[in-house]
């Protein structure tokens, strides 16, 4: 007996951009959720003294640490992009097939811009 696919659509099928933000958002949720652990972790670090502090501190200078960072921050950029696209939503608009695709798209350039704005202003 020959061996088929059980479901050979699976092996050609892409997910659409709308799908690739809508698990990105989820995914940047979770994230952030992580975030703000690490952050009640530095609060905690800052109350009890100066040697919990540089600990902490000198893991977040590290390149592990900054990279943590700037993923976090662009996680926090790119839910909040989406969640201008849920308000959109929320009045009724932007349903069209073209206009979700458009609005994909605009998310994750508005989230990339925001993140080199942000990058910019750091550097100063």
């Amino acid at each position: 007996m020959k061996e088929r696919p059980l479901s050979p659509h699976l092996q050609v099928y892409r997910l659409p951009l709308t799908a690739w933000v809508s698990i990105t958002h989820r995914a940047t949720g979770v994230f952030l959720s992580l975030g703000m652990i690490v952050l009640v972790v530095f609060l905690l670090a800052v109350a009890q003294g100066p040697e919990s502090y540089a600990l902490v501190h000198s893991f977040l200078q590290s390149l592990v640490g900054r990279f943590f960072l700037w993923a976090w921050i662009y996680s926090l950029l790119f839910h909040l992009c989406h969640g201008f696209r849920h308000l959109i939503w929320d009045t009724g608009h932007g349903f069209e097939r073209e206009t979700l695709n458009r609005f994909a798209a605009y998310e994750i350039a508005a989230s990339l811009v925001l993140l080199i704005l942000v990058f910019s202003l750091a550097l100063l």
